[in-house]
């Protein structure tokens, strides 16, 4: 069974970063070594704009879950984007234990 819309079959393996929620997103980051990031990242990044694309033909009433677990997985491009193009670590640097609570997230 496919994870993402199949023009997108070359991103299944990394379907463990399509992840519903902010939190759980950091969680997927902080959890993740810099090598599991950029493999992440240098494979979804050159597919953003077809992503982009493609999910903005898609209506969100009666969104595919294929289309949703897309969405997430881009979402999760965007928490590892300063990991790994400016910090080259999962945590903000010199933040200490700090963390981000989101009170609302979008409905997808």
């Amino acid at each position: 069974m496919a994870v993402f819309p199949k023009q997108f079959a070359d991103l299944e393996p990394f379907a463990d970063w399509a992840v519903q929620g902010e939190k759980a997103r950091y969680e997927k980051r902080f959890n993740s070594t810099m090598v599991e990031m950029q493999a992440f990242y240098d494979a979804a990044f050159p597919r953003l704009d077809d992503a982009k694309a493609h999910l903005e033909k898609v209506s969100l009433d009666g969104i595919s879950e294929e289309d949703k677990r897309l969405t997430w997985l881009f979402c999760a491009l965007c928490t590892v984007s300063f990991p790994v193009e400016v910090w080259r670590q999962p945590r903000v640097p010199d933040s200490g234990p700090s963390a981000i609570d989101a009170v609302l997230e979008p409905a997808v």
